[in-house]
C-alpha cells in the first residue's frame, strides 16, 4: 500500500490539497483532525473537560467512526476542543492504531494531520508539510467562517491560531515538527491551483503519476 502522508498548522490549506491528491490518485483519505474533533466533541457533550485525560479516553473508547460526517466537527467549538483532547498523551496512543488501519487501505491512502509524517506513517513515501504565516491563515479562517455564516472577529481568530500552534508546537507527544524528509510547502502567497501543481509533482517523484496522467 502507498500512503501520502500531509502534515501542517491550521488553516494552511493541507485539508484542501490532501483532498485533491486523493482525487488524483484515486487513493482514500482521512482527515485525522475529525478524529481528535470527534473526540473532543464527545467530552464537551458528556459535559467533560477536554483536558482531563480520562474524559478523552472514555470518548476515544467510545468513538463510532459513522460520526465523523457530523457537521458539529467543522464548527470552531469542535476545533478548539479538538486542540486540548489532542495534547493528551494517552488519546494520541488510543488513537494510533485506527490511523494506522486506514493507511493500509488499497491501493492507497492520503492522511493529512498533525503527526503522519512523524509518528503514524514515518516509512510513508511521499511527505508533505505545508504551513503559511500566521496573519494568512488567520484571514482564510476568518473568511471561511464568514462564509459559513458565523460572526467572528479576526482578531480573536488571529489569536484563538496563535494558541493552537502554541499547544500543537510544544505537547509532549508527537509535537507539530517537519518530518526530516518532508517537503516544505509555504502556501502563503499561492492559489489553491498552484498548490496542488507543487504538491503533484513532488508526489509524482515519490511514487509516479497519477494513472490518467501516465
Amino acid at each position: 500500500m502507498t500512503v501520502i502522508a500531509i502534515d501542517g498548522t491550521a488553516a494552511s490549506g493541507k485539508g484542501t490539497l490532501a483532498r485533491r491528491l486523493a482525487a488524483a490518485y484515486g487513493f482514500d483519505h482521512l482527515d485525522t483532525g475529525l478524529l481528535y474533533r470527534a473526540v473532543g466533541v464527545a467530552v464537551l457533550r458528556a459535559g467533560g473537560d477536554p483536558d482531563d485525560p480520562i474524559a478523552g479516553l472514555a470518548a476515544v473508547l467510545a468513538l463510532d467512526p459513522a460520526t465523523l460526517g457530523d457537521p458539529d466537527l467543522r464548527g470552531d467549538a469542535a476545533a478548539q476542543a479538538a486542540s486540548r483532547v489532542s495534547a493528551i498523551p494517552g488519546v494520541r496512543t488510543a488513537l494510533l492504531e485506527f490511523q494506522r488501519r486506514f493507511a493500509e487501505h488499497a491501493p492507497g491512502a492520503v492522511l493529512d494531520g498533525r503527526d503522519i509524517g512523524t509518528v503514524i506513517c514515518p516509512d510513508a513515501p511521499a511527505k508533505i508539510f505545508v504551513t503559511a504565516t500566521l496573519e494568512t491563515r488567520a484571514a482564510r479562517r476568518w473568511k471561511e467562517l464568514q462564509a459559513r455564516g458565523h460572526q467572528s472577529i479576526y482578531d480573536e481568530v488571529l489569536d484563538d491560531l496563535r494558541q493552537r500552534d502554541e499547544r500543537d508546537r510544544r505537547r509532549a507527544v508527537a509535537p507539530l515538527v517537519p518530518a526530516s524528509d518532508a517537503f516544505l510547502l509555504d502556501t502563503s502567497q499561492l492559489t489553491a491551483d498552484q498548490v496542488f501543481d507543487q504538491a503533484l509533482a513532488y508526489v509524482s517523484r515519490r511514487i509516479g503519476p497519477p494513472r490518467d496522467a501516465v
